[in-house]
């Protein structure tokens, strides 16, 4: 299932939303929390507009299974709305994190971990952390 959410998020493929439940709980960084199929779909609209194409190393991702909860850590790249390709390779790795709990067979909580800084423009911490 959890592959599957990446092929659906890689393609833009609204049957994405056909993998959680109704309340799902949605966390991004500069986002915040969306709760709900609709919240989750503004999300989605949202980074569309940040994004041109996102992909993920799908057959590269490592798994870690507690419970109803899964950590899946992997690579991702993609270009941005205004043609400028990521990861670089030197600040940015284009490596994330998301924790995915279950209820049954459907995401209930997802929690993205991942720099949406994907291109190096946020030059003052990146020269305060050099």
């Amino acid at each position: 299932m959890i592959r599957q959410f990446f092929r659906y998020a890689d393609a833009a493929d609204t049957r994405v939303l056909d993998l959680y439940t109704d309340d799902i709980r949605l966390t991004y960084p500069k986002f915040g929390t969306a709760i709900g199929k609709e919240a989750v779909r503004t999300f989605t609209i949202r980074m569309a507009k940040v994004l041109r194409r996102l992909e993920h190393d799908i057959d590269g991702l490592s798994f870690i299974e507690a419970g109803d909860t899964i950590a899946v850590e992997g690579r991702e790249w993609g270009e941005t709305s205004d043609g400028t390709p990521f990861p670089d390779g030197e600040i940015s790795q284009g490596l994330f994190c998301n924790v995915f709990e279950f209820d049954g067979d459907l995401i209930r909580a997802v929690r993205i971990y991942v720099d949406p800084d994907f291109t190096n423009k946020d030059t003052a911490l990146i020269a305060a952390l050099s």
